[in-house]
């Protein structure tokens, strides 16, 4: 089964807003995105990989991760998790940052809010993703936001394939 992405971005609101369903049921998607081993082998658009230091998925807890390019370059960043209401969503305060997880300023920092909502054959993820300017949400767009995380979440449905 192939889904499509509903990605949208609202100018006005500073937000990037997307919807993907996933051929799998809630528990199984919800552990792909909260589980750091199996967050390690889908979050990053190939050929890059995500490597975990450390995860903490809790409020008040934060995940540090990097995103290793084929020659072994290391981009880091951290999710700290804000609210937390287990297999219906979380939100995070997400940034690019250095290994030990301080931040980088030159980045714009994003509020993602992740829903997951239980549809017939499938678990549909809705994000909404914040950013404090429209000049911070543009900057994300014209790093190539949409194409990674669209590349990302094809990981995720191959993953999802394998798991169930």
């Amino acid at each position: 089964m192939i889904f499509t992405l509903d990605f949208s971005v609202n100018q006005e609101n500073n937000t990037i807003n997307i919807k993907r369903a996933f051929a799998a049921d809630i528990a199984t998607v919800w552990e792909a995105w909260t589980n750091p081993t199996l967050l390690d082998q889908w979050w990053a658009p190939k050929p890059y990989k995500t490597q975990t230091k450390t995860m903490d998925f809790r409020a008040g807890g934060c995940w540090l991760y990097a995103m290793l390019s084929p020659e072994g370059a290391a981009h880091w960043c951290k999710a700290e998790y804000k609210a937390v209401d287990p297999l219906k969503s979380y939100s995070a305060l997400d940034a690019f940052c250095d290994e030990e997880g301080n931040v980088n300023l030159e980045f714009p920092r994003s509020f993602w809010t992740n829903k997951f909502i239980t549809e017939e054959a499938s678990t549909m993820v809705e994000i909404q993703i914040k950013y404090d300017s429209l000049e911070d949400l543009e900057k994300i767009i014209q790093l190539g936001f949409k194409e990674g995380f669209t590349m990302a979440l094809g990981n995720l449905d191959e993953l999802l394939a394998n798991i169930e």
